[in-house]
């Protein structure tokens, strides 16, 4: 990665660490080992893939907001 993209400090690590524990509290599949888990792999990677798309487009519509300012 080029050092004037890449870009270090606290701000950013507290951004990353809050999306991690969105996917971990929100995906229960991921937390628990008894409740809401699917039967199959391929239901467990399509609810996955699904929820990592709405976040992240919800991600780029906040993070346009916050860089227009």
């Amino acid at each position: 990665m080029p050092k004037d993209k890449h870009l270090i400090g606290k701000i950013l690590t507290q951004c990353i660490e809050r999306n991690n524990l969105t996917l971990r509290t929100r995906i229960k599949q991921l937390t628990r080992k008894t409740i809401c888990v699917s039967r199959s792999i391929e239901n467990h990677e399509k609810v996955i893939g699904a929820f990592i798309e709405k976040h992240m487009l919800y991600s780029l519509d906040a993070s346009s907001i916050f860089n227009s300012r």
